[in-house]
């Protein structure tokens, strides 16, 4: 598609040519895709799909500071809960509890962080009362 629509033609023209073409040559067999239907037409339009399906494939996601370090503190706080040792449990909440203390001393952008460190004791009974299972 590097050449340049010659003077005169009609730009429809030019442009089912050089598609009528390509087909020809077989560039569209290959394509991720062929012959499947379209994902997403069931939902409604959303001018901003192809940012935010860019993200999901990319695994990327764009939260202000605060939020996604209060979505980590989560994770972390799941994450121990359901470690193996106390070992694993105690380096977990340590490394989460190390990026909130820093937060708190200089707060990020954005909403408040609304969060303190984690009790490693209260974190290991839970851990321990998680191991003993329903009683």
């Amino acid at each position: 598609m590097t050449e340049r629509k010659p003077r005169g033609m009609e730009f429809e023209s030019w442009t089912d040519r050089q598609i009528r073409e390509a087909e020809q040559r077989g560039a569209f067999k290959d394509l991720p895709g062929f012959g499947k239907p379209l994902p997403g037409l069931e939902r409604p339009y959303d001018e901003d799909w192809w940012i935010k399906e860019k993200m999901r494939r990319e695994k990327i996601s764009f939260l202000p500071p605060a939020l996604a370090l209060r979505k980590e503190a989560e994770d972390a706080l799941a994450s121990a809960v359901e470690a193996r040792t106390e070992r694993e449990v105690r380096r977990i909440i340590a490394g989460i509890n190390d990026k909130i203390t820093a937060a708190l001393r200089m707060p990020p952008p954005g909403a408040p962080l609304n969060l303190s460190p984690y009790d490693i004791d209260t974190v290991l009974a839970a851990w321990r009362e998680n191991r003993r299972g329903p009683s």
